[in-house]
């Protein structure tokens, strides 16, 4: 079972300071998107770690298109946020009276029934008024905040972490989880049908099933496996592209409770940012993916050239992925479905499989030998061995000493060289990193502060 993040939102008016505090929580200017250049850089999403907690957060301004009438697309914006996060954090200018459009946000964020707290941002300007006067929104967690001083992060961060639970990993079981990820009309409730089909559909309804994931329980090899279908995306005459972001909030909450996601493009409309953006989100929640290419069946000149040069283009756009799988398929014919179970199969393997610690030494060795780590002047950062912490996805450990001067280029050749030597085909891979001197500080530290404690108390 995969483990599952809670999601907070941050949803406001425009101008209130939503994306500054996103930022200051994120501790950065971009959101979980490819980290290459020339993809997408929308301020959408973040995760958040504090102590034993970590979590998603949505910043709602990155999700609303500017030109949408205010009724219109707060009450959207509301609602969507609303269905997919765990806690809502109502941002509002303090340095405003409360008005009719701050009531409504209130009102409709209340009435989701999930915890609430309001921000009264700007709260170091001058003429920034006292928390009583945004009672009256009936919110009863208030909280002043200004995210150009910092001021009530922590207390934010506090009242989170309190209404959520720590990280924790679900109790396993052995069913494999496919979610279908993609933008609206790409054929996923088409694949979802055909590949439930395939297989004597065990359970047709799960009980707790979201009005916005349709799940169904197949056999497959003798592995239970369950498919997720994010295809409620987009509400019948929604055309707007600002409508269409939201199904970044939708795919969150199914990537999450996933092993193993398939991402669908229409072989017609092909690397679009959106797909990218949803391929760094697989990404950074360290779920297995696969590109699916659909409906293959209506390219009229289907040849090897033209998967052959379709195949390149993909995988450029991709290329902050490259572990990832491409394949074309099409429902309406069936032409590879089976095969996309065969790939979930071996990619959930190799997201299991455990290295021991001697074969991961050995390549480490290798590695260094072959081209050792630079560093600036005397900070040569020295590696000096390597285990392997977690599965799903494989988590690795490196110890040594001054690797804060390690370039991320070494860290990708290492990456590159673990791969080729075990296969990690279609998931991610971790690596941290471990300064035995900064761990021998922090320790003698402790130890300091201990006995000063102590020393005190016999005074």
């Amino acid at each position: 079972m995969a483990s599952k993040l809670p999601t907070v939102a941050i949803i406001g008016q425009a101008n209130v300071g939503k994306s500054s505090l996103f930022n200051r929580f994120v501790r950065s200017r971009q959101a979980i998107v490819a980290k290459e250049a020339g993809t997408t850089r929308d301020n959408v999403l973040g995760k958040v770690h504090r102590g034993e907690h970590t979590f998603w957060l949505v910043d709602t301004a990155g999700l609303k298109d500017p030109n949408d009438e205010f009724e219109a697309s707060i009450q959207e914006q509301i609602t969507e946020a609303a269905a997919a996060a765990d806690v809502i954090l109502v941002v509002v200018d303090s340095t405003q009276y409360p008005s009719d459009e701050d009531r409504i946000v209130a009102k409709k964020a209340l009435k989701s029934k999930k915890p609430v707290i309001l921000l009264t941002n700007k709260s170091d300007l001058a003429g920034s008024l006292p928390v009583d006067e945004f009672r009256r929104l009936g919110i009863k967690e208030i909280i002043r905040t200004s995210a150009e001083h910092t001021e009530g992060l922590e207390e934010t961060l506090s009242t989170i972490t309190s209404l959520i639970p720590p990280k924790s990993d679900a109790a396993p079981d052995d069913v494999l989880r496919i979610s279908l990820i993609g933008r609206p009309n790409v054929g996923k409730s088409h694949l979802f049908n055909t590949l439930a089909g395939k297989q004597q559909a065990i359970v047709a309804n799960i009980a707790g099933t979201t009005r916005d994931v349709n799940r169904i329980a197949v056999k497959y090899k003798g592995q239970a496996i369950e498919l997720l279908d994010t295809a409620g995306m987009r509400k019948p005459g929604k055309q707007e592209v600002g409508i269409e972001k939201f199904s970044v909030l939708r795919s969150l909450q199914a990537i999450e409770e996933s092993d193993v996601c398939f991402l669908l493009m229409d072989v017609n409309e092909l690397n679009t940012q959106l797909d990218q953006r949803l391929a760094g989100i697989i990404d950074e929640a360290g779920k297995g993916m696969v590109i699916v290419v659909s409906k293959w069946d209506i390219v009229k000149e289907k040849d090897a050239f033209t998967r052959d040069a379709l195949a390149p283009k993909i995988s450029r756009t991709f290329d902050f992925v490259p572990w990832t799988p491409l394949i074309f398929t099409s429902s309406v014919t069936g032409q590879n479905v089976t095969k996309l179970f065969d790939l979930a199969l071996d990619i959930n393997e190799r997201r299991h499989q455990q290295l021991k610690t001697r074969q991961l030494n050995d390549l480490l060795q290798t590695v260094i030998q072959k081209h050792p780590p630079a560093g600036l002047k005397n900070t040569h950062p020295k590696l000096r061995y390597m285990v392997q912490t977690d599965v799903s996805p494989p988590w690795f450990v490196i110890y040594g000493s001054n690797l804060k001067f390690l370039h991320w280029s070494y860290k990708r050749y290492l990456e590159r060289n673990m791969r080729e030597t075990f296969d990690f085909t279609g998931t991610p891979i971790n690596f941290s990193f471990r300064d035995e001197k900064q761990i021998k500080a922090n320790r003698e530290k402790e130890q300091r502060i201990k006995e000063s404690l102590e020393s005190d108390e016999e005074e």
